[in-house]
C-alpha cells in the first residue's frame, strides 16, 4: 500500500523550456477528433508527426496531402489493441524520421454499447466475448496507453538514433485522460474506471522527468465536441444544448502542447480543460471540475435507461 508522506505536495517537476519544432511524434487517434488537433497543431509548429489510427477521415487526409516535406505528416494503419501494431509505430516513425520525441497514445473510446458495463458479454450489443477474458473499453482507454508508454520509455532510453533521453536531451508522453477521472457516471462506469485509472498513472510517472528528462502528463478533458460525442446518440442524450456548453478540441489541443513545452508544467501534471478554461487538477484536495464545459444536464436522466436494463428478467445471464 502506498502511504502518503507528511507534507507531501503534488509530485511534478519544473524542467527546461521545450520546443516541439524540428522533433517527432506519435499520436494515436489522430485520425478525427483532438488528436487530430493535437496533430495538426505539432505540424503547424514544425514537428513531424506519425498519424496512427485504424482510419483517417477526409480532414486528417488532407494533412498527409499539405504536410509532404518538412515538417512531414505519415500514416500508419494501426489497431491499437494489438501489441505488435503498436511496436510497428515506433519502428515505422524510426525509420521515417530517424527518431522519437513526443508520443501520445491518445486513442480512446466513450463506453460505447458494443463494450459497455450494462451490455454485458452475451447480450444482443455487445461485442465483447464471453469467453474473451476481456473488455474492449479497457484494452483501448487503459492497456493502449500504457503499454504505448512502455514502448515510448524503451526507445527513449535505447534509441535507434542519436542520444537516449536525459535531462539535456527531454522527451514527452502526453496522455488524453478526462474529467471523468475525477468524476462519477452510472452510465459509463468502465470509462470512468479507465480515466481515474490513468490519472494515477500520469502521477506515478511525474518524477521521471527530473531524474531522466521523461516527462509524462495528461489533459483531462470535459464536453468536447467531438464524434466521440457527436456520433454516439447514447451520449448525446446526457446534452442539453440550451443549457451546455461544449469545449472545442482546439483547445484541448493548445493545452496538450503546453504540457510539452512549458517549464512549469513538469511531469505528473495533469491539465484540464473546458470551454475557454483551462487548470492545473491537485492531487490532494481538488476541488473537481466545474463550470463551462465540464457539466452535461441531462445525466441523472440518463440513469434511467440502466435501471430499465436492469429491470429486464435475466440481465447478465443470458441473451437479452
Amino acid at each position: 500500500m502506498t502511504a502518503r508522506k507528511p507534507g507531501l505536495q503534488d509530485v511534478t517537476s519544473d524542467t527546461s523550456a521545450f520546443n516541439v519544432k524540428g522533433k517527432t511524434a506519435i499520436v494515436t487517434g489522430a485520425g478525427s477528433g483532438i488528436n487530430f488537433c493535437f496533430a495538426a497543431l505539432l505540424l503547424s509548429r514544425g514537428c513531424n508527426v506519425l498519424i496512427a489510427d485504424l482510419a483517417l477521415r477526409p480532414e486528417a487526409q488532407k494533412l498527409l496531402e499539405q504536410y509532404t516535406s518538412s515538417p512531414r505528416a505519415v500514416f500508419q494503419k494501426t489497431d491499437v489493441t494489438d501489441w505488435p501494431q503498436l511496436e510497428r509505430m515506433f519502428s515505422v516513425a524510426n525509420k521515417e524520421f530517424g527518431s522519437i520525441d513526443i508520443v501520445c497514445p491518445g486513442a480512446g473510446i466513450y463506453d460505447p454499447h458494443w463494450t459497455n458495463f450494462w451490455h454485458p458479454p452475451r447480450s444482443p450489443k455487445s461485442r465483447d466475448a464471453p469467453d474473451g477474458g476481456r473488455y474492449a473499453t479497457l484494452d483501448i482507454n487503459v492497456t493502449h496507453p500504457i503499454r504505448t508508454t512502455q514502448l515510448a520509455i524503451s526507445d527513449f532510453l535505447n534509441p535507434a538514433h542519436g542520444a537516449k533521453a536525459s535531462p539535456s536531451n527531454p522527451k514527452r508522453v502526453i496522455i488524453v485522460s478526462s474529467i471523468a477521472g475525477q468524476n462519477s457516471n452510472l452510465s459509463t462506469p468502465i470509462y470512468v474506471a479507465a480515466k481515474h485509472a490513468m490519472n494515477g498513472f500520469v502521477r506515478s510517472l511525474g518524477t521521471l522527468d527530473a531524474k531522466l528528462g521523461i516527462r509524462v502528463n495528461g489533459v483531462a478533458p470535459g464536453v468536447i465536441k467531438t464524434p466521440l460525442w457527436t456520433e454516439h446518440p447514447e451520449k448525446m442524450s446526457f446534452i442539453d444544448t440550451e443549457k451546455d456548453a461544449w469545449a472545442t478540441p482546439e483547445e484541448v489541443a493548445e493545452a496538450m502542447l503546453r504540457c510539452l513545452e512549458e517549464p512549469e508544467l513538469g511531469g505528473g501534471t495533469i491539465l484540464e480543460v473546458g470551454a475557454k478554461q483551462t487548470r492545473v487538477v491537485g492531487q490532494f484536495n481538488d476541488p473537481g471540475p466545474s463550470g463551462a464545459g465540464h457539466t452535461v444536464s441531462k445525466l441523472e436522466e440518463s440513469y434511467n435507461e440502466v435501471y430499465e436494463w436492469l429491470s429486464r428478467e435475466g440481465w447478465g445471464k443470458a441473451r437479452l
